[in-house]
């Protein structure tokens, strides 16, 4: 059954077209083969028939319209794939606006097959009047999700705010790169390997941090502190040129680093550095220049400070 639908829908290339033109070939065949004529009346006689009001239905209307309606899919469904193929080849155009001009495309051919599907079958379009208040209803409440993460989808692809490749922050917390965007969803691929299907609807009306909105370059931050014995330059001095030897930091913005406070047991610093992709990952980075600056103070004998208690005992002879 998901093999029919898939192929409905989305038809492969040459299955999609031996069963259109089968299907073509069947239904002509009904109205201008002789020998099928007798076939025909039996399936179209009033005893195989049914009366809605002044509508006449019978097996092989039904069955025409049913193969209408089959025929047309897999047209607008191979035009369909055409196109986007078409519009994929497109060079020039970024992939998000490829992704909104296969997203109009898909919506124009299907909205013009459906049409055309129904002035083949004789249905009056001006019918669907009456129950376009049903459907707006129908739309409000039953589709409503639906229908809200499809429009947030193309005002994602229309603004270019989230795009293939970036990497987002979400409002819990969640860190991870965009792998594809949907009319649904967005594909949400975490640094854990885990692959998250986010509404598009939560990009819109929830906080959303995009590190690589305008620029792939992203700041790190590093806060360490030292014993007040050891010397203070000398420490900043160390901290700035473990920044600046790891191979993905930039000098434009330049490491910099600032004491930060005289804090109860160590003199605090805080260490700025760049990266120019930050998408390829922090963690990684502050971990081995952190590395490196442990090392670089246990040759220039710079301690690191840890919490120590001492303990006064007044009346030891007590204890006794």
């Amino acid at each position: 059954m998901n093999k029919f639908w898939s192929l409905l829908f989305k038809p492969s290339t040459w299955l999609a077209k031996a069963l259109l033109v089968l299907l073509v070939f069947g239904f002509l065949s009904l109205d201008f083969i002789e020998t099928l004529q007798p076939i025909k009346a039996f399936i179209d006689s009033e005893d195989l028939s049914i009366h809605i009001g002044e509508t006449r239905l019978s097996i092989y209307l039904m069955t025409k319209a049913l193969i209408t309606i089959i025929m047309f899919f897999l047209l607008t469904g191979i035009i369909s794939e055409f196109g986007e193929k078409r519009i994929k080849a497109i060079k020039g155009i970024h992939s998000s606006n490829k992704a909104l001009i296969n997203k109009a495309f898909h919506i124009f051919v299907y909205f013009i097959g459906f049409l055309i599907g129904l002035n083949v079958l004789g249905i009056d379009l001006t019918a669907f009047a009456i129950f376009s208040g049903a459907i707006g209803i129908g739309i409000g409440f039953g589709l409503q999700k639906i229908t809200s993460n499809f429009i947030s989808g193309l005002i994602l692809l229309f603004e270019k705010s989230i795009e293939n490749g970036d990497m987002v922050e979400l409002s819990d917390g969640t860190y991870g790169l965009i792998r594809k965007t949907s009319a649904r969803y967005t594909l949400l691929e975490t640094f854990e390997g885990r692959e998250m299907m986010i509404p598009n609807e939560d990009f819109i009306i929830n906080r959303v941090t995009n590190w690589t909105f305008n620029s792939r370059k992203g700041r790190l931050e590093i806060n360490l502190g030292i014993a007040y014995e050891s010397d203070i330059e000398k420490a900043m001095e160390l901290i700035l040129e473990a920044a600046r030897e790891h191979p993905r930091c930039i000098d434009d913005p330049e490491p910099t680093c600032y004491l930060k406070e005289f804090a109860d047991s160590s003199v605090n610093f805080m260490l700025f550095f760049w990266l120019a992709d930050v998408s390829k990952g922090r963690y990684r980075a502050k971990s081995d220049v952190m590395l490196s600056i442990w090392k670089k103070f246990k040759e220039h004998n710079i301690t690191i400070p840890f919490p120590q208690r001492d303990i006064y005992i007044k009346n030891a002879e007590a204890l006794k």
